[in-house]
């Protein structure tokens, strides 16, 4: 499926797809193997306005609409779903949330590094019983005359190994906002922060997910983003805008797997006979690029609505429906894939085998697919289905 695009639309997608093909998928398998953070694809990435798509042209960035950073992302996943969530992330955990709520210093302290490539950033929200219900965190925040103190421990700390800084999201310990949450800027190192542990998981990307201990960590006041009590608004922003970026990333991903399983189909010979003509197979094919083109059809309309302005809350449901539907069907393309290939598919060194360890965790975080499940059904009793679809 072709999204209809206008002429400088169809000109980034054509130049994020030759770099994706020419830079980034020759090495993706490595980067796959190794764990390796590509520091030369996020340098070059920068180059080209890429580490920085949803940043502003004010703060060095390519100020692009949401329609544009999906095509971005899409492409860039298509040759390597590692890349994708390195360079969607990053742009997701500072662009929209910290546009909101961040003061100019900030902006500038901040986005301006982020658009060159030079530096990154992660989000310590997640804690061993809080995950996709964010409310219910137990870290604290305690004001200490002109700091700060920052006391807990956070899971998943995705991208924290190439982090230069962490917003840290807590709950504030007395005061007038006592009981609600802050976000706070960390600068990485800083004194008290410290890796307990760093879990393997089943992808193997460049971007750890470690356990940190943040004790008696004190920060300056300057370093709260927005007021106090804004943390959750800030944690909604970066959940929405991320979650956009999930469904991208599936597309990517399950075009990509489309592409080799078809062309698999068409060459593997059994008796004689390719397994592409074998009706079993030809199911597989067709459901997956069937699924394919309904979600890509659903991430696009709903990124057009984001660019026109639509209501908050019909964005923060669609953006769900987005990404349970894309999630969960880029999963399904890749478990056919895996059993179109057979046992070559279970080979580490088969794209199958890759992006099916790869796309199984977009059904988990930034909220699982029930956690969207739940939210959609919530608005659709509150604003009626046809207010958001």
């Amino acid at each position: 499926m072709e999204i209809q695009l206008n002429e400088e639309q169809t000109l980034l997608r054509d130049n994020v797809r030759r770099f994706a093909n020419e830079v980034v998928r020759p090495r993706a398998k490595e980067i796959d193997a190794t764990g390796e953070f590509p520091r030369q694809f996020f340098a070059q990435a920068g180059e080209l306005g890429l580490a920085g798509v949803a940043v502003p042209e004010e703060y060095g960035g390519a100020g692009m609409d949401t329609v544009s950073y999906c095509l971005v992302i899409e492409e860039i996943s298509r040759a390597c779903a590692n890349s994708g969530v390195i360079l969607s992330v990053n742009n997701s955990l500072v662009c929209d949330p910290l546009l909101k709520f961040g003061n100019e210093e900030q902006k500038r302290e901040l986005l301006v590094p982020l658009a060159s490539g030079r530096q990154l950033g992660c989000f310590a929200l997640t804690e061993p019983g809080a995950g996709s219900d964010a409310a219910s965190l137990r870290t604290t925040a305690r004001r200490d005359g002109d700091d700060y103190v920052l006391d807990g421990e956070k899971w998943h700390v995705t991208s924290y190994n190439t982090a230069d800084y962490a917003f840290f999201q807590g709950k504030l310990v007395g005061g007038k906002h006592d009981g609600e949450h802050a976000m706070f800027l960390v600068d990485l190192p800083s004194p008290g922060v410290t890796v307990v542990r760093t879990p393997a998981y089943t992808h193997t990307i460049s971007h750890h997910h470690p356990i940190v201990r943040f004790s008696d960590v004190r920060v300056p006041a300057a370093h709260l983003v927005g007021a106090e009590g804004d943390g959750m608004s800030f944690a909604y922003e970066w959940f929405r805008f991320e979650r956009m970026m999930v469904a991208a990333r599936c597309l990517g991903g399950a075009q990509r797997l489309v592409d080799e399983m078809t062309a698999f189909a068409g060459e593997r010979e059994v008796q004689g006979r390719p397994i592409a003509s074998l009706g079993a197979v030809q199911g597989m094919l067709a459901d997956s690029l069937t699924e394919l083109f309904a979600a890509r059809a659903m991430v696009y309309e709903t990124a057009r609505g984001i660019d026109a302005g639509a209501d908050v809350k019909v964005q923060h449901a669609q953006c769900s429906m987005a990404k349970l539907y894309g999630s969960e069907m880029a999963g399904r393309v890749a478990d056919r894939a895996v059993q179109v290939f057979g046992g070559r598919g279970y080979m580490r060194e088969n794209v199958a085998e890759r992006f099916f360890r790869e796309l199984r965790v977009e059904r988990i975080w930034e909220g699982t697919s029930e956690v969207q499940r739940s939210i959609i059904s919530d608005q659709m009793i509150k604003r009626g289905p046809r207010a958001l679809a």
